[in-house]
């Protein structure tokens, strides 16, 4: 494709701050339980789906607003739960094929001992209905198929966090 065709490419989101280089987080929240890790996840009616998908939190940056600022604000607000951003992946495309929408992958730390992690209860906006849970990581791969069979869409982030587990497994990284 010469590079004048790349203007008239239709771009899906209009969603990225002028100041930022992404549209948004994704987040990685591993509960440290007695049981062993557990990865905290989302279950969320998409209307573009018509389904309950499942999902890891993440939600769109605001202006002047760094990506670790908002993964901890999306994170209280979605979750309830207070964390502190680790570490952070590069930009990740979407599908890059079909629209420019981009993010970044944030890794979060939950302390589970902390007061306000107790008993956390989600700020969610008024059309949002999230239910919040979680799952070992150990079995994430094996659970994922099971919520599949039972109707749930699990997103593409979900899915690549539970194969790369899985190879690792298999090939004993």
């Amino acid at each position: 494709m010469a590079s004048s065709d790349l203007g008239n490419r239709r771009k899906c989101r209009r969603t990225r701050p002028a100041d930022s280089k992404v549209d948004g987080v994704s987040i990685v929240a591993i509960l440290d339980k007695a049981t062993g890790p557990e990865i905290l996840l989302q279950k969320q009616y998409r209307p573009a789906l018509d389904r309950i998908t499942i999902e890891i939190p993440g939600g769109l940056i605001d202006a002047g607003e760094t990506i670790e600022q908002c993964a901890v604000r999306e994170l209280k607000e979605e979750t309830g739960f207070v964390g502190v951003a680790d570490s952070a992946s590069g930009i990740l495309f979407n599908s890059p094929g079909f629209c420019n929408n981009n993010f970044n992958l944030v890794y979060v730390r939950v302390d589970l001992s902390q007061p306000e992690n107790q008993n956390p209860s989600p700020q969610l906006e008024e059309d949002e209905l999230i239910e919040c849970f979680t799952l070992p990581v150990k079995s994430l791969f094996t659970e994922l198929k099971r919520l599949e069979k039972e109707g749930f869409a699990v997103e593409t982030r979900v899915v690549a966090l539970a194969e790369g587990l899985e190879l690792s497994k298999r090939w004993n990284l």
